[in-house]
């Protein structure tokens, strides 16, 4: 009869978390793109409303300006795999500026999904009014703010669905879209520079005081005094208003939990990809649009679709140019609408960053029942969105100005934090923003602090430019700072103070266990944990696996009676709160990684057995853990020899691999029936013996099993005779030298 404890370790609790599926870099800068890269196709008519025709050597200042932007955020994201404005603010300058940090930037994210999807239907609506009037029938007109603002409505539901369903499935839906994207930049650019080739151009004039055009609403507050006049003033606030052109490194840092193994190089090259390709696209835009179309038509018909109006004014036949006009529209659409997913992603993390840290309560972080997202911060971020649409009724203009307001003060707080960081915590970096001076012990964060100079600038200036923004953006960052103190307080109250949370889990029981059951690969590796402080053997397992090639599954053994585990255990008796917490830090440990687990909790009387029929029915090679503090490396690995014994028939091939946790060394042993590993001196012996035997076996020929298999039938046979206790007596000689010492020496099993 089975072992009731062994029928328990069948009926595991597999346990997902929201956000473990790990993506490559590419994918994690297409999402970035579809926010960054798609500022293009509304930046420079916003920016030229703004400040004339000089609009674009701005775009391209802001543009450069973002490499600077991104080794910001880069430093910031390898300190904090869950980083972004809110933790590094936290750990810089505590919680309170924490919450105002990231209430100014969801002010951001709440409007980067209207004024995305307002932009795409602008595009859309330009087109169909061209072809209608093509087919001579313009009494069908569309209003073209109407009809974009509906477009942003139905945009933002699509993709308030698709992160229901989980970030690996939007960032498969951004990697096409910049795919298609691409093809298009890359017509575009060489189209236009053969029409600069056969039809000349319009010089874009340098900004100076003469050549920049301010018109009075981008003047605000500074309209009527002599400070515009200043020229380093004026082309602060010129960059002011191409700011909207950098955007989306909020979202880089939030996708970095998602990052694949090397995280941190991935990281970079993610970051490297945003930048360079929103240069090239949106800087060369705004010189074309200048260039390419007379300033009439330019300021009248498309300044609210500039690549649209380049698409009509390009060299060649007017078929081909429609067809490309067509195209772009397609392109703007589908990068814009994708624009409002990154919003919906990035904005989801943020949220999640500030309720783990107990700000808000843990209602909000309960994943969907299907999916596992955190489905209810989504809800909120997306009825946001719905009604900054409602309230601006497609209003491109308005609701770029009130756009750059969260992007440049989360730059600013960020920027300030990791300055501060670097005096407050000077330990080593992964990373650093580059032009640090060190005087002896003293290091000094040169272009770090020009950095922060130059955000604080425009961001100051942003606020007395910016009537509207600066208006609606105080009011939405008070609200939300008043907001969160409130549930903090209420959520603090409810739970006696506690600090930071765990992290949610999704609780699944499979029917039957097995490696089909888990979409797990066999000769996975099984981690035995249960210490949450005590995790080193999980991160050296981390490190040298390859998760691409071999599964990890991280299993812990609830403990139970044995009339426990006679009763049928539901999963939330299981998945306890010392559980939780144990698998929240190999969550953390995992996301550092950048490498996917699978995470299990078994009950059982006997954890050895509970592991060891876990680790048969899943088909693992390995299984690792970390030394017992009781017991020594022989006698642990007895224990689950013992328990391996108790398996039915066939058992299968185990090896154990136990971790010691001060030194980090790994000590090997295989679990049943295995091949011995012999001592050097015994293979040499073993050697000798099969030469001497062959020179006396006049011709024919002699293997060396043929000498082992003889040595241990004669050990058999002596054992059972009157010399038994003199073999006895031998063995235990032989086994006086610590068999730990010899197996540390030999290669890990593969």
């Amino acid at each position: 009869m089975q072992n009731p404890s062994a029928s328990q370790a069948t009926k595991v609790v597999v346990a997902t978390t929201v956000m473990l599926s790990f993506i490559s870099f590419w994918r994690a800068a297409a999402i970035v793109l579809c926010d960054l890269a798609s500022s293009a196709f509304y930046a420079g008519g916003i920016s030229e409303t703004a400040v004339g025709k000089s609009a674009p050597w701005f775009i391209l200042g802001i543009m450069l300006f973002s490499f600077a932007v991104r080794a910001l955020y880069i430093e910031g994201s390898s300190m904090f795999v869950r980083g972004g404005v809110y933790r590094v603010v936290h750990e810089a300058l505590g919680g309170t500026m924490a919450k105002i940090s990231v209430s100014a930037l969801l002010f951001d994210f709440v409007l980067t999904g209207p004024i995305s999807g307002v932009s795409a239907g602008l595009y859309l609506a330009g087109m169909l009014n061209e072809l209608l009037e093509l087919v001579h029938h313009p009494e069908f007109r569309v209003n073209p703010r109407y009809f974009a603002a509906g477009f942003a409505v139905l945009t933002v539901l699509y993709f308030w669905r698709k992160n229901i369903i989980g970030v690996h499935e939007s960032s498969q839906k951004a990697l096409r879209i910049m795919q298609l994207t691409t093809v298009m930049v890359v017509i575009l650019i060489v189209w236009c520079i053969i029409t600069v080739i056969v039809n000349g151009y319009n010089p874009v004039p340098f900004p100076t005081l003469e050549t920049i055009k301010f018109s009075d609403a981008s003047l605000g507050w500074l309209k009527g005094t002599m400070l515009p006049a200043v020229t380093w003033i004026a082309i602060l606030v010129g960059l002011g208003h191409s700011l909207l052109a950098m955007s989306g490194f909020e979202t880089l840092a939030q996708v970095n939990r998602e990052i694949a193994s090397p995280k941190l190089k991935n990281l970079q090259r993610a970051g490297m990809i945003v930048v360079v390709y929103s240069l090239v696209f949106t800087s060369m835009v705004s010189f074309f649009a200048v260039m390419l179309i007379p300033d009439q038509e330019r300021t009248t018909l498309y300044i609210e679709n500039l690549i649209g109006g380049l698409a009509m004014y390009m060299v060649g036949p007017l078929t081909l140019r429609l067809l490309f006009h067509g195209f772009v529209v397609v392109v703007g659409t589908v990068i814009l609408a994708g624009a409002v997913n990154t919003a919906i992603l990035g904005s989801n993390g943020v949220l999640n960053r500030v309720a783990e840290d107990g700000v808000l309560p843990d209602w909000f972080r309960h994943p969907h029942k299907k999916f596992g997202t955190t489905h209810r911060l989504i809800n909120l971020i997306v009825i946001l969105q719905l009604v900054a649409i409602i309230l601006t009724r497609g209003e491109i203009f308005l609701l770029g100005e009130a756009y750059a307001f969260g992007v440049v003060w989360s730059f600013f707080l960020n920027a300030v934090s990791v300055l501060v960081l670097r005096f407050k915590q000077p330990g080593a970096r992964e990373w650093r923003v580059p032009m640090n001076l060190k005087i002896g012990k003293l290091d000094i964060p040169i272009g770090l602090g020009l950095i922060t100079l130059a955000l604080f600038s425009l961001a100051c200036l942003n606020l007395f430019t910016k009537k509207h923004a600066t208006i609606a953006g105080t009011f939405f960052t008070l609200a939300f700072f008043v907001m969160f103190q409130l549930s903090e307080y209420y959520h603090k109250k409810r739970t006696q103070g506690a600090g930071a949370a765990d992290e949610k889990f999704r609780l699944e029981v499979p029917q039957i266990l097995d490696d089909n059951a888990l979409s797990v690969r066999p000769g996975n590796i099984l981690v035995s944990v249960r210490n949450p402080n005590q995790l080193d053997h999980v991160r050296k397992v981390l490190e040298k696996t390859d998760t691409r090639k071999i599964d990890i599954l991280v299993l812990t053994v609830k403990r139970v009676t044995e009339s426990g585990a006679d009763s049928e255990l539901t999963p939330t008796q299981v998945f306890s709160n010392d559980v939780s917490t144990l698998f929240t830090r190999v969550v953390s440990l995992a996301e550092k990684a950048g490498k996917h687990v699978d995470l299990m909790v078994a009950p059982g009387v006997d954890p050895n057995l509970a592991i060891v029929e876990t680790a048969a029915r899943l088909k693992s090679s390995v299984i690792v853990m970390g030394l017992s503090p009781r017991l020594t490396p022989t006698e642990q690995a007895k224990a689950f020899g013992d328990a391996w014994e108790k398996l039915p028939q066939p058992r299968p091939q185990l090896s154990l691999e136990i971790v010691q946790r001060e030194s980090g060394r790994s000590i090997y042993f295989n679990l049943g029936p295995h091949p011995p590993r012999l001592w050097p001196q015994d293979v040499a012996l073993l050697h000798e013996l099969w030469r001497r035997l062959t020179e006396r076996s006049e011709g024919k020929k002699v293997h060396h099993r043929d000498v082992v298999r003889v040595a241990l039938r004669r050990l058999e046979a002596d054992l059972s005779s009157e010399r038994g206790n003199d073999v006895v007596a031998q063995v235990l000689e032989e086994s006086r030298i610590d068999p730990s010492t010899e197996q540390a020496k030999l290669p890990p099993v593969q």
